[in-house]
């Protein structure tokens, strides 16, 4: 009987062994070289305000009337600016579209493409919150996505987007590292 207890405790000990292993436990080396947090760069408010406001320059030079959003990476606004006379929807739509672009990390126009109806990834345009239009372009730096930028209340996408390239623009430099 003795013998059983002594080879039972064995077998416990293996299997914990075993276990502590697979699950990432001390002895596995992978997991001592994992480090156990990261980190992310984000946008300063004032460089989002930066390119909010070269992105609304820019409309305004072509005659419109638009919101501009800033994001950050994990989709929160840092900077919404309306102009006087945008649309009501402007700010909302603005704001969706940069969300939308680092949500699924691709600009919204692209996205609009690949999600038309037919297409197998069309159910993506039924989702809350989201915004298959362009003028929602990801903020990009040194092989890190930084935020997005989302315009809203051109006549059009490709005037959204040209909008939001030039508020990327007027802050590549200061982002690059």
């Amino acid at each position: 009987m003795r013998e059983y207890s002594l080879s039972r405790k064995v077998r416990t000990v293996v299997s914990v062994s075993a276990a502590l292993c697979l699950f990432g436990g001390p002895g596995l080396t992978s997991a001592q070289s994992t480090p156990a947090t990261f980190t992310t760069r984000s946008l300063t408010p004032e460089t989002a305000l930066k390119a909010a406001q070269a992105a609304l320059a820019h409309c305004r030079k072509e005659g419109f009337q638009v919101a501009v959003a800033v994001v950050d990476r994990a989709g929160l606004p840092q900077v919404m600016l309306r102009d006087r006379l945008a649309g009501a929807h402007t700010p909302e739509t603005a704001i969706a579209k940069g969300w939308t672009a680092v949500s699924f990390r691709t600009n919204t126009t692209a996205l609009a493409e690949e999600t038309q109806a037919g297409k197998s990834m069309s159910g993506i345009r039924h989702l809350p919150r989201v915004a298959m239009i362009g003028g929602g372009m990801l903020i990009d730096a040194g092989g890190s996505t930084l935020g997005a930028i989302g315009v809203s209340g051109g006549p059009g996408a490709a005037a959204d987007d040209a909008c939001a390239k030039a508020g990327i623009k007027a802050i590549a430099d200061d982002i690059e590292f």
